[in-house]
């Protein structure tokens, strides 16, 4: 017989999102809480990740609002140097089992049920003991909605000869045979991630080639700070992001003019990027994947064997002792963007800001326990959407646009952002003396592109959709 339990929230999933969530839940009501996930410990794709991953972004937006991430510090070696500190993989595991066990459990009003199979209609399953729970809840919270997706975990799409020296990146540090060369497969984060970590481990660029099925535009990382000192990088970016909308003449010149004022960077100056996840990167580590000359750029990889690689649009040499880096994991994947946060008894939290999850996961929770109707409620959650192509660049801004002008109409939610640790840019511009012409100057250059820069992009959109062009 399940044993019967009974909750105002249940949450699937003790991921970033699903800890976000729980911790401003826990911090502005009265509410009990339970949290099933299939991992031992909680921190979601983190306890499968790679051993040298690190954040992309400064820790600073990262984790629960209720504790800091951020050892509060400016790297001052490597190719983050001068620039907020990134967690890595093992300080993040750390930082979710110190939320849980010292913050959530003495609460008292959370349950958490870890290595638990969710079967759905409130019911779940140990996977090792084979107990069965019913819960009763008020509100189920979906936290495996964007369903990340890891290397370790990931299955290829292409064949992969049986004694071919193939991998997931997990695997990297593990090789004892030297290879005759490395071959990564992946254009994203983890491609970047195992490119630079061979790198910086004194592996020869001419012995990796790296297969990128479509170049990506990439945010610099200097224009993600939240410092006092990096303001004009920061706001600057985002002043010089809306003027460049608002000046383009088509969404190829938008681009171009992205570029030009440092909103955006690519891999190669002579190949036109195609696609846009976020990725963010440093200009040295940006430096130091130039230096990989042998990008392969013909399509996706359909099969490998030990003597060649072939892809969608021509072939590639290999030999027996050729290590082949799977980074082709996508890390969001079957994800529409269509289901609203709030629907009756279920909140599916999504980003609702743009490259920022875990943000949006705490600002869903904040809105949820505020007496808003459901209607109001998912008013100020419009989704932003997650990006793929270049058309979801546009998608994505706008959206997140639209969103920050509704808050920023609402007093009570100014507050709540310049008081949330994992906003940061409110804090920022509330902070800015208005005696201060230089930081003013970026400020009106920002207000007045802004609604030209939602306008253009609204003309964008509607062109690309009603002449059906390529989502690109």
């Amino acid at each position: 017989m399940p044993k019967t339990l009974k909750t105002n929230y249940l949450i699937i999933g003790s991921g970033a999102m699903g800890m976000a969530f729980a911790d401003t839940l826990l911090s502005e009501t009265n509410a009990n809480i339970i949290i099933v996930d299939r991992f031992a410990k909680p921190g979601g794709h983190w306890n499968s990740a790679y051993p040298f991953v690190t954040l992309h972004q400064p820790s600073a937006f990262y984790g629960v609002a209720s504790k800091e991430l951020s050892q509060g510090r400016i790297d001052e070696l490597g190719w983050n140097k001068g620039l907020a500190d990134l967690a890595t993989g093992p300080e993040i595991m750390a930082y979710f089992e110190d939320v849980m066990r010292q913050r959530f459990l003495p609460s008292g009003r959370v349950q958490y049920f870890p290595l638990c199979d969710y079967k759905g209609e409130g019911t779940f399953e140990h996977k090792l003991s084979g107990a069965s729970y019913d819960v009763a809840y008020d509100k189920l919270v979906n936290c495996t909605y964007l369903n990340t997706t890891v290397p370790l975990t990931h299955t290829p799409n292409f064949d992969v000869a049986d004694n071919v020296r193939f991998m997931p990146l997990n695997a990297l540090p593990n090789i004892t045979n030297t290879p005759d060369a490395y071959v990564i497969i992946g254009g994203g984060k983890t491609g970047i991630d195992a490119c630079l970590w061979l790198l910086e481990n004194g592996i020869d660029p001419d012995l990796i080639s790296w297969v990128i099925s479509r170049d990506a535009w990439m945010l610099d990382r200097k224009n993600t700070q939240i410092g006092e000192a990096f303001f004009f990088d920061t706001m600057g970016a985002q002043a010089g992001q809306f003027e460049a909308i608002a000046k383009a003449d088509s969404p190829e010149d938008m681009f171009d003019r992205l570029e030009a004022c440092g909103y955006f960077v690519r891999l190669d100056p002579n190949v036109r990027p195609q696609m846009f996840h976020g990725a963010t990167i440093s200009q040295p580590e940006l430096a130091q994947l130039r230096r990989i000359k042998n990008i392969i750029r013909m399509g996706h990889v359909t099969k490998i064997s030990t003597e060649k690689m072939t892809l969608q649009q021509g072939e590639v040499p290999a030999t027996a002792d050729t290590v082949f880096i799977d980074c082709s994991a996508s890390a969001i994947k079957d994800y529409s963007g269509d289901i609203p946060v709030f629907d009756g008894d279920t909140i599916t939290p999504q980003t609702v800001r743009s490259y920022q999850p875990v943000f949006s996961a705490s600002f869903i929770a904040h809105i949820e326990a505020s007496d808003k109707t459901e209607d109001e409620k998912n008013e100020y959650c419009k989704v932003v959407p997650l990006p793929d192509t270049l058309h979801d660049y546009m998608r994505l801004t706008l959206a997140f646009m639209m969103n920050q002008q509704k808050w920023g109409q609402d007093p009570d939610i100014r507050k709540w952002l310049q008081e949330n640790r994992l906003d940061g840019f409110s804090k920022l511009v509330a902070n800015i003396d208005k005696d201060d012409s230089e930081k003013m100057a970026v400020m009106n250059k920002l207000r007045e592109n802004a609604m030209p820069a939602a306008m253009k992009l609204m003309q964008f959109i509607a062109a690309a959709e009603t002449n059906h062009e390529p989502n690109n």
